[in-house]
């Protein structure tokens, strides 16, 4: 069988993906301290030289303004949708430690710097979960910036498409009968339904009381996706890097889908409106990406005043 070397060349490297929504985090630290929506100085260890000369360009005065300019032309919205939901998920994760969550599970983990930065993180044990080459090149990274690895946090070689997650997972000490937070952040659009199926039918099988936050992109859109001439940038880069979308959900039948996997649906959003709870909602980073949404759930108890109690205690 003939080698396909641009697939080998991208299976022995860290996900460019990965390294955009770093790069997205980046710039949203180069805002004044007042402006941001979320406090992150790892993401720019984790970029390639050229973006990082891109984010130290973007805290020039006047100058800098162009950066994030050029790339919202580029993806109308991704830049906005990036860190909006960024902020969201860390409000909910912040929530559910406050609600005494001892387990946290980030499922594809990237540049995902959640373990390192959220207060309080230090109370619960994180398992970050995503490939083998991706997770090599962070902990290199993050060892660099700390000068360890925190003892709180576990890695663990899983590609979610070909492996399943309670044979990697429970094996390096995740407890099946505590309740856990798993954030599944800008991954199903890249796997295949057989691993979207699977991976929420192990996490229906957790203690009662658990969440997942994922989110997803639209089926209609990925179907159309090569059609849709505001998309053909967003298309082409995704081809050309070897990391198409490949997945979606259609949002009307997302309520039904998570009940037959024992998940109960508790918000699912688009972007735009969870851009709306965190930035003004008359400028033009409103614009694009309304097809990325947001979803948090909860594994089925046998208290239905939990899920109550948890997401008042996150918007009161």
């Amino acid at each position: 069988m003939p080698v396909n070397h641009n697939e080998s060349k991208r299976k022995n490297r860290a996900s460019k993906t990965a390294e955009f929504v770093a790069f997205f985090r980046a710039l949203e630290y180069s805002y004044p301290k007042e402006r941001r929506l979320f406090e992150d100085p790892f993401a720019l260890r984790f970029l390639s030289p050229f973006l990082q000369t891109a984010t130290y360009l973007s805290r020039v005065p006047l100058l800098g303004r162009a950066v994030p300019y050029l790339v919202d032309r580029f993806g109308p919205g991704a830049r906005a949708s990036g860190v909006a939901r960024t902020r969201l998920i860390d409000d909910h994760l912040s929530n559910a430690i406050d609600q005494g969550i001892e387990q946290v599970v980030i499922l594809g983990s990237g540049f995902d710097s959640r373990a390192y930065r959220i207060p309080h993180i230090k109370r619960v044990r994180v398992f970050e979960v995503d490939q083998a080459r991706t997770l090599l090149v962070k902990q290199k990274k993050i060892k660099r910036v700390l000068g360890f690895l925190p003892r709180g946090v576990t890695y663990i070689e899983t590609d979610l498409n070909i492996q399943k997650l309670e044979q990697t997972l429970v094996k390096e000490g995740f407890d099946l009968a505590r309740p856990a937070f798993f954030i599944w952040e800008g991954v199903t659009n890249y796997l295949t339904e057989q691993a979207v199926d699977m991976t929420l039918r192990f996490i229906s099988t957790t203690a009662p009381g658990s969440f997942i936050l994922f989110t997803y992109v639209h089926k209609h859109l990925i179907d159309t996706l090569a059609e849709r001439p505001s998309m053909r940038r967003i298309y082409r880069l995704l081809q050309r890097i070897g990391e198409p979308w490949t997945f979606g959900m259609i949002p009307e039948e997302l309520p039904a889908y998570l009940e037959a996997r024992g998940l109960q649906l508790i918000e699912d959003v688009d972007s735009f409106e969870f851009r709306k709870r965190y930035m003004n909602p008359c400028g033009p980073h409103m614009k694009g990406y309304k097809f990325y949404r947001a979803v948090l759930a909860q594994v089925k108890s046998k208290d239905p005043e939990l899920q109550i109690r948890f997401f008042r205690s996150f918007f009161h």
